[in-house]
């Protein structure tokens, strides 16, 4: 509380009172070092043999007020205004008492009325200067004080009562994600105070939130200045080096950090240290140290909120919601206003597929820490995911069987509710064969809906028409796709479905009219040591009395994060009942088998990019095996809040069901819209 650095200042005004009085040299003393309750016993001693003593009176009432009685302190220089109504020093006690009892909004029309009529003195200018600044008024409050140091140019007290102003208004243009002018505010403060303490460490937490690394690991240079700063300032630069994706940078500054601190005696700053190398473990996804570090610090330190957090965010980490949900509510039992609980918990449930529990959680962030960028970006996640959207595709194909085809579809998505979401669809699809000169075209209409019943359950089901022309010929044939979407297991998904498409890859399998029922299962497999394995397993049903079974099984593993690269093997198995070949690609037997990678990243906040690719060998019955290849790549632009596209082309000369020995391109653009800035049913959510 910055204005008791003044008080003194505000204090000694009284001097020429007590010049003579050397009786109460002790208690000034007392109260110069800050030793009110020593202060109140002795002026309370003193005022037994001199009750009327206006000095002794006043400063009694600055101890009592200032060892934690303000309300007292408050009543006794309102006796004193009735017996000395005029009377300054009074006056300005009695103002200031409102300033220890925190009722800046009583204090500031007395201190008004104070200036009006002594605008030339100092310690009510800056006692008015200090109120407006307890209530934000920053940029007032930074006008007065510039008045009291006109009147007293390098009074040490106005110059930390405007070093604490500049934080406090840098930190609303902070929270009103005004970074400019937040650093700007903040580098005023070295104009008095060179390389002050807490201007660089809240210069540096900007610089992290801007992420702007470098710039926030040279202020924590800057801030390196002793054995204990030079610990944060290790503290401060892992934490920059993970928010520059720098892990193990981060991992080998967190362990400087944690190795230094054993020779200082410092509880605090230990125990920030071994949070800050925690999560550096966690950071690198060394997931066993991790835990027996946190099993470590929970013996010493029980039920503390900082070692409960660590261990939430192990459990987000390693897909254990469930343990992280019972960190989050223990800390919130601790401490409600906890950040870290409750921005904490909102993620956790969302992880947990708990939607609007998630915005609620979110929501009641925001009441305590207004504008708090996190939660404000964690909401607006929520919001993308649960606004109605209108996508368009648009794609061009060729292969070298000489088919080409143009193909839009346009998708509606309206999401009704956190569990509840409607789509309607038209797929419209144009193909020719150059050489035959046979044309076709298929128009698709669907719609469908999307339904959690549970938490990590989905149900979806679409219906609709198929409408397909080839020539002067045309039928229509009814469409259904179903799937039900599970998460059995923490780092499981299970998804089962049944589907029933017309086949309209070229002309000629239009004409035909073929019907395939698909019957499916897919099943993902992760683990917290980067390795996945994923498997289709389908059978197909079609109306020519054909069957066909499909076995696709991909072992991966997950070499980087940031940029994501991942690598592994793919095998898939074919087989057919009967044998078409005049017709389309229908072997008794089918084996590929791939080495794959893919390949993601991001070229800015706003720009995307994907790129896979794979090859391996491919056998078709007895035949000869041949080399097969596939790739893929596109970029994804985000040119607005609303608005995002991307471009993508995709190359594969794998067998499919034309034949074997077949290549295929496809050139795509896709754009997606958002129709609203928030979902429908938000406003519900927000009361």
């Amino acid at each position: 509380m910055y204005y008791r650095k003044i008080c003194l200042c505000l204090f000694y005004f009284m001097a020429f009172s007590v010049v003579a009085q050397n009786s109460m040299e002790a208690g000034f003393r007392f109260l110069e070092k800050g030793s009110f309750e020593k202060a109140e016993a002795f002026f309370d001693d003193y005022l037994q043999s001199d009750p009327d003593n206006k000095t002794a009176l006043i400063c009694y009432g600055r101890a009592v007020g200032l060892s934690g009685n303000p309300q007292k302190a408050t009543d006794l220089f309102a006796g004193l205004l009735e017996t000395y109504p005029k009377d300054f020093e009074v006056q300005i006690n009695y103002n200031e008492s409102f300033l220890w009892d925190k009722k800046y909004e009583d204090a500031k029309p007395l201190y008004k009325e104070l200036v009006a009529r002594y605008p030339d003195n100092f310690g009510a200018v800056l006692g008015y200067a200090n109120t407006l600044s307890n209530l934000k008024e920053y940029k007032r409050a930074l006008e007065w004080v510039e008045k009291a140091l006109t009147l007293q140019p390098g009074n040490e007290s106005a110059k930390v009562s405007k070093k604490y102003m500049h934080l406090g208004y840098a930190n609303t243009f902070v929270n009103n994600q005004e970074y400019a002018r937040g650093k700007e505010l903040l580098k005023k403060v070295f104009v008095d105070f060179p390389e002050d303490r807490d201007a660089l460490l809240n210069l540096a937490n900007v610089y992290l939130i801007t992420k702007e690394v470098d710039s926030a690991k040279a202020t924590y240079k800057r801030f390196a200045t002793s054995p204990k700063d030079s610990i944060t300032a290790l503290n401060g630069i892992a934490l920059a080096e993970h928010i520059g994706e720098s892990e193990k940078e981060a991992l080998r500054v967190a362990k400087q950090a944690k190795k230094n601190v054993r020779d200082l005696e410092d509880l605090e700053l230990t125990e920030r240290t071994y949070d800050r190398y925690v999560q550096a473990l966690i950071w690198n996804r060394k997931f066993g140290e991790a835990r027996r570090q946190i099993d470590s610090l929970a013996g010493a330190h029980p039920n503390r909120n900082w070692v409960l957090a660590l261990k939430a965010t192990l459990g987000m980490y390693t897909g254990d919601f469930k343990t992280s949900l019972t960190s989050y509510d223990t800390i919130l039992v601790n401490d409600s206003t906890s950040f870290d609980g409750n921005l904490g918990k909102a993620n956790a449930l969302f992880a947990s597929d708990r939607t609007v529990a998630a915005y609620q959680a979110a929501f009641k962030t925001l009441e305590i820490y207004e504008n708090q960028k996190d939660a404000l970006s964690f909401i607006e996640k929520l919001n993308v995911l649960h606004t109605p959207i209108i996508e368009e595709q648009a794609a061009y194909t060729f292969d070298n069987g000489d088919n080409v085809a143009f193909s839009t579809n346009t998708t509606v998505a309206v999401p009704l509710s956190a569990k509840f979401r409607t789509t309607v669809s038209y797929q419209y699809r144009n193909t020719e064969n150059t050489v035959t000169l046979n044309k076709a075209n298929s128009h698709v209409f669907l719609a469908g809906f999307q339904y959690k019943p549970f938490p990590n359950t989905q149900l979806k089901t679409i219906v609709g028409l198929n409408n397909s022309r080839f020539m002067t010929e045309a039928y229509t044939q009814p469409v259904f796709d179903t799937k039900l979407a599970l998460k059995p297991y923490k780092l499981q998904n299970l998804e089962l479905g049944y589907q029933r498409e017309v086949q309209s890859f070229n002309a000629d399998l239009i004409e035909r009219e073929i019907v395939m029922n698909h019957y499916g299962l897919n099943y993902n497999l992760g683990t917290n040591f980067n390795l996945g394995w994923y498997t289709q397993l389908m059978h197909t049903q079609q109306t020519d009395s054909n069957t066909r079974n499909l076995l696709f099984t991909s072992l991966y593993y997950n070499l980087f994060r940031k940029p994501a690269l991942k690598m592994g093997v793919n095998y898939q198995y074919i087989s057919f009942a009967q044998q078409v070949p005049t017709i389309y690609f229908s072997p008794e037997q089918y084996q590929a088998y791939e080495l794959f990678a893919d390949f993601r990243g991001a070229f800015s906040e706003k720009t995307n990019f994907w790129a896979s690719a794979a090859t391996g060998l491919q056998q078709v019955e007895e035949d000869p095996q041949t080399t097969i290849f596939r790739a893929e790549a596109g970029l994804k632009h985000q040119f607005g809040k609303r608005l995002s596209g991307n471009l993508y082309g995709k190359y594969s000369n794998i067998a499919s069901a034309t034949a074997a020995g077949f290549e295929f391109t496809e050139l795509g653009l896709k754009i997606k819209w958002l129709l609203a800035k928030r979902p429908l049913f938000y406003e519900k959510i927000e009361k």
